[in-house]
């Protein structure tokens, strides 16, 4: 029977984004804080249709706006790890980065009474050591990675790219990736960003953007018979008011149209019963 899974996720990253990338002016932070308006606007709206989702939240805001977070929680949403300081791994020392899973840990554990399952990596940025340590912390899937996107797939180690030879691939691991991609990420698409630079010019018309968000959506209806596609936004940015009248005509279309809306982590234990499967029926033809 065709299926075809929607995972909404929200990364309610609130400052901390900021403060790790050393925009800690009044105004930078200043952004960071709407986040937790966004965030009660988005789970105003969940709640209408319910639908449960995935919340990657950084340790640093877990402590910094913990009632929101217990809010996420309370109402039946995933919780899954994004760092402590929202620092992106490929930019620490493997100790540093693994303090980080390590801290952002104990502060979902302390709200959930357990570890997280899912990762996804500040600014989508791994390390040579993130699967390692991911794999090493019990993490049953990865969502930082754009190798497909309709179909989760095993992350590799072992990757080699010499310039001056054809690509190298690794092993297969039991990490589950997740697929993601910018296109279908909120964040590039509306926030402008001015540093001495570069300038992210963002401010797009929330219908067009919402228009391409239901495109992919179809095109995955009628291209395969089982997919996951997963959108990424942040309450920050998504929790604008013109922004949210089309973000919920969007997911109101989803819902008529079929999609089964699942947390990341369920979708992962789905895909990794389905995915056998398939690639059996792949392989007898």
């Amino acid at each position: 029977m065709p299926r075809h899974i929607v995972c909404l996720t929200f990364d309610f990253d609130a400052m901390s984004g900021f403060i790790a990338r050393g925009l800690t002016g009044p105004t930078a932070l200043s952004r960071g804080e709407f986040g937790p308006v966004g965030a009660g606007r988005v789970l105003d709206l969940l709640a209408r249709h319910d639908i449960r989702s995935t919340w990657f939240i950084p340790g640093h805001t877990l402590e910094t706006y913990p009632r929101v977070c217990e809010a996420v929680l309370a109402a039946g949403h995933e919780i899954a790890h994004h760092g402590w300081t929202h620092r992106p791994p490929a930019t620490l020392e493997r100790d540093a980065e693994e303090e980080e899973l390590v801290r952002g840990n104990e502060a979902i554990a302390r709200l959930c009474g357990r570890p997280a399952r899912g990762y996804r990596s500040p600014s989508w940025e791994l390390s040579a050591h993130t699967v390692d340590l991911l794999l090493d912390h019990g993490f049953v899937y990865d969502s930082s990675m754009m190798g497909d996107d309709y179909r989760p797939y095993r992350v590799r180690r072992g990757d080699h790219c010499p310039p001056d030879r054809p690509f190298q691939f690794g092993t297969g691991t039991a990490l589950l990736e997740m697929p993601i991609s910018w296109s279908t990420d909120d964040y590039p698409h509306f926030e402008f960003v001015r540093t001495p630079a570069t300038v992210l010019p963002g401010l797009q018309s929330a219908r067009v953007v919402m228009d391409n968000w239901r495109d992919e959506f179809r095109y995955m209806q009628q291209t395969v018979p089982w997919g996951i596609l997963t959108y990424t936004c942040h309450p920050f940015v998504i929790g604008r008011g013109y922004r949210m009248f089309s973000f919920e005509t969007f997911v109101a279309d989803l819902v008529q149209w079929g999609a089964a809306f699942l947390t990341l982590e369920r979708a992962a234990a789905e895909a990794s019963r389905v995915l056998p499967r398939l690639d059996a029926g792949l392989s007898a033809q």
